[in-house]
């Protein structure tokens, strides 16, 4: 078996359970393999629980601010769509405006995590999202790094192989979005992505 297999193997069985915690104690979620035509990512995906303050009176606003300025330009206020999709060409970072909703992350075979107001979410590149259910007042702000213009393509199997290679080639951010530095997203992202340049040239 392959090194590269393995280690992917290793990472998608690493998942665990969801369960929230705090702002400064980030959780993250494998879902390393293809799923039907969504490609997926190795790079886990980070979910900041309460990431914006408690007594925070334009939750939106702040979101916006706050990845403005770390290099993360907000691009959008809005649901999340209903149907699986995925952005092959680059990461998605959300910040939860109002509201609750169910989402669906990683394809039919994914895992469900809840999000609530305050919280953000960094979706790696090709990883499938889609919402199930939420409150009339759900919202996310949505922002992508600098210069960055997503591509949406749904759950089809027959763009699974080049979207793979797509997603092999989005770039690693260089600022972590509440920190404009190193931060959770460096400390999380980067030991994944030096084990699999590692793999890959074993």
């Amino acid at each position: 078996m392959p090194a590269s297999y393995s280690l992917l193997l290793m990472m998608s069985f690493a998942a665990g359970t969801f369960s929230a915690g705090s702002s400064n104690n980030p959780q993250h979620l494998m879902l390393a393999a293809p799923a039907n035509g969504v490609p997926n990512n190795p790079l886990p995906l980070i979910i900041w629980p309460r990431a914006a303050p408690q007594d925070e009176e334009d939750i939106a606003a702040w979101f916006e601010k706050t990845f403005g300025q770390n290099g993360w330009p907000p691009a959008w206020r809005y649901p999340i769509f209903s149907y699986t999709h995925y952005h092959p060409n680059t990461h998605e970072l959300l910040g939860v405006g109002a509201g609750w909703a169910e989402v669906l992350f990683g394809g039919d075979s994914g895992r469900m995590v809840t999000l609530r107001a305050g919280d953000a979410v960094l979706i790696p590149a090709g990883v499938g999202h889609k919402q199930l259910n939420a409150s009339e007042d759900f919202f996310c702000v949505g922002a992508y790094p600098q210069g960055s213009e997503p591509q949406t393509l749904r759950d089809e199997p027959e763009r699974l192989k080049s979207s793979l290679g797509s997603v092999k080639r989005v770039p690693l951010p260089q600022q972590d979005p509440f920190t404009g530095a190193e931060g959770a997203m460096t400390d999380i992202w980067y030991p994944v992505a030096n084990q699999l340049s590692h793999a890959s040239h074993q």
